[in-house]
């Protein structure tokens, strides 16, 4: 028995093609490697590239995320506002991309990790010989598992602020803590790490394509 032209129609795809996605970083050690421990966390289903690219400046690493763009679906460039002169710049020149995103933390990635355990609305700057990082960071070693909180060693972070439903909270408090930081006209401090995170667990669900007849 003969086959109707229907039968050799397609069908629609059920689920939209998996996105790829690049993360550059700002520093090679204590973002990246949160980053890297949250895209396991959330057992994301796309390629995911988080990287340093040997840059450390705002707008340096804009441009790299400009110029590597065309093999992405998605680029996000997670940076610190701290005292980089070129940090305006890199946000007007992200502007200028469609898929270039800036997640900025004020005054540095530190202060998402505070949110882990308060709320806080507590400006940082520099002071004598403590840079507004320093100040930060100096205020996270307060909390039960970071007295020891150094940059350059962070193994087991992400595991230690999945506790106690910290990582729950931080996402919830991050967001209110941005939120009055828009309002106010005041950005120091606050983050939007907790974006990324929502991106990440985003893509970890299946994406429904439109639906099949």
């Amino acid at each position: 028995m003969g086959r109707n032209a229907a039968s050799f129609n397609r069908k629609k795809p059920r689920y939209k093609p998996q996105p790829t996605v690049l993360v550059i970083c700002e520093d090679s050690k204590s973002g990246k490697g949160y980053l890297e421990d949250a895209s396991r966390y959330f057992r994301v289903k796309v390629i995911v590239e988080i990287t340093h690219c040997g840059k450390t400046d705002p707008l340096n690493i804009v441009k790299e995320a400009i110029a590597r763009q065309g093999k992405f679906d998605q680029v996000f460039c997670a940076i610190d506002r701290d005292t980089h002169e070129t940090f305006t710049d890199a946000l007007n020149l992200a502007r200028s991309s469609k898929k270039v995103e800036v997640i900025a933390s004020y005054p540095c990635f530190e202060f998402w990790l505070l949110l882990h355990f308060a709320y806080s609305r507590k400006p940082y700057t520099a002071a004598g010989k403590l840079s507004a990082g320093d100040a930060l960071i100096k205020d996270l070693r307060t909390y039960p598992g970071l007295e020891n909180y150094d940059k350059g060693l962070v193994q087991g972070v992400f595991a230690l602020l999945l506790q106690e439903n910290r990582f729950a909270n931080a996402r919830g408090t991050a967001a209110k803590v941005l939120a009055e930081a828009i309002a106010s006209g005041e950005m120091n401090p606050s983050t939007r790490l907790h974006e990324l995170m929502d991106f990440f667990e985003k893509l970890s669900l299946p994406q429904k394509a439109t639906s099949i007849p």
